[in-house]
């Protein structure tokens, strides 16, 4: 095993790129928070950086890519950083070093975590988020990174296919998100108060930001300069732009073409095209990028309107939602030609089943996992602020700032 120096250089760059998604997601949930809650919003990805930041290196990674055990998790091997240096693996990304491919994984890690915090902003305590998202890391993320993507992984020996994080990342974290609406209740006035987005255009930036770092995210994850990079970076876009587009054309049928809806529908469309990207054609983005805005624009109508679930930034109908059917259209769609591996189209229906078994795997670990943690922090230092702190709004209660008016007094 040698180090390529532009392997090295560009999984260098795609884990910048990574890492920028978080301070991108904090824009695009802090301005669809109200004006009382921008701060403590975006906060909440900031934190989750730092500490997951530490954590990962610590003992995520080892848990997540360590020597296998059973199938479910990894082992001790690499806690602290233990034989993961400047000399590639034995096992994963065999052209850079080692430590490269540790943090590339770290920042997948950061914003899986914070992904969830959209769903019970405006309500959750600060301390309670800290806590669940520590417990989570460790008992939910880690074992199904290791189920997808570790070496000995069940999932990953059963063949399920997830190029870049649509399990791992969007359906671990969507359904997650509606395990914790469910503890923590509606807000205060919901639905019957007009909840409005305080910054749309931050929304917007925040959502360049996160389709410029996806090109990252999932180019990144073919973890070489190499032809299914390029087919990765280039179905990427190709099933935002679609997505977004989509959505805009929705929206305008409904009532009036929104950006806050068309920046949506693109995150929608690169959730989608996640775990595809080194698996299906670029074309195949198209159809992807279409029924996923389709798919998240009525799961918005049925969560909030009929349902009545308060997943206060729809993380849940745009992740979960997505994810699910990006993990279904990758077994559709996939090109032998691509990533090695057929899906329906031509001819291989079994992995579409597949992809069903490891939805299902994932999502009902991941909602009953988040179930107990969230109510093991609820017994504990307890999950929700108070009346009084919500109305006020979460920015002073528990920050003691404001946005747009300075350091409280």
């Amino acid at each position: 095993m040698s180090i390529d120096t532009g392997d090295t250089a560009w999984v260098l760059v795609s884990s910048a790129l990574v890492l920028l998604m978080t301070p991108g997601l904090a824009l695009f949930y802090g301005g669809m928070a109200r004006r009382k809650n921008l701060l403590s919003t975006m906060m909440m990805s900031f934190a989750v950086m730092g500490l997951v930041g530490v954590l990962w290196v610590l003992w995520g990674y080892s848990f997540a890519f360590g020597a296998d055990e059973g199938g479910l998790i990894g082992g001790f091997n690499f806690l602290g950083l233990l034989n993961v240096g400047m000399d590639p693996s034995d096992t994963y990304a065999t052209t850079i070093p080692h430590l490269v491919f540790m943090a590339f994984q770290g920042m997948f890690a950061i914003i899986t975590v914070a992904l969830i915090s959209g769903a019970v902003v405006e309500r959750i305590k600060f301390s309670a988020l800290l806590l669940f998202s520590a417990l989570w890391m460790t008992v939910v993320y880690s074992p199904v990174a290791h189920w997808v993507w570790g070496s000995g992984g069940w999932l990953a020996g059963l063949g399920a296919l997830d190029f870049a994080g649509g399990a791992v990342v969007h359906i671990n974290a969507g359904v997650s998100a509606l395990a914790l609406v469910m503890l923590l209740g509606k807000r205060k006035g919901f639905p019957g108060h007009v909840m409005e987005a305080n910054n749309i255009p931050l929304v917007a930036l925040g959502a360049g930001l996160l389709w410029f770092g996806w090109f990252g995210f999932n180019a990144g994850s073919a973890l070489a300069a190499n032809g299914l990079a390029a087919n990765a970076f280039v179905a990427t876009n190709l099933s935002a732009a679609t997505a977004g587009f989509t959505w805009m054309v929705i929206s305008w049928l409904h009532n009036r073409p929104s950006l806050l809806g068309t920046v949506t529908g693109a995150v929608a469309g690169l959730v989608a095209i996640t775990p595809a990207a080194g698996f299906v054609t670029p074309l195949a983005a198209i159809p992807i990028g279409i029924i996923v805005s389709v798919a998240c624009y009525y799961a918005i109508v049925l969560m909030k309107n009929k349902l009545g679930f308060d997943d206060s930034l729809d993380v849940f109908a745009v992740h979960g939602v997505g994810g699910i059917w990006g993990a279904l259209a990758t077994g559709i769609f996939a090109s032998s030609a691509i990533g090695g591996k057929p899906g329906l189209i031509e001819g291989n229906a079994a992995q579409v089943l597949t992809q069903l078994i490891g939805i299902v795997a994932v999502g009902a670990f991941a909602f009953i996992a988040t179930l107990i943690i969230g109510k093991l922090v609820d017994v504990t230092i307890g999950l929700r602020v108070g009346q009084d702190e919500e109305m006020v709004g979460l920015d002073l209660s528990q920050h003691g700032e404001r946005a747009y008016g300075g350091l409280l007094r």
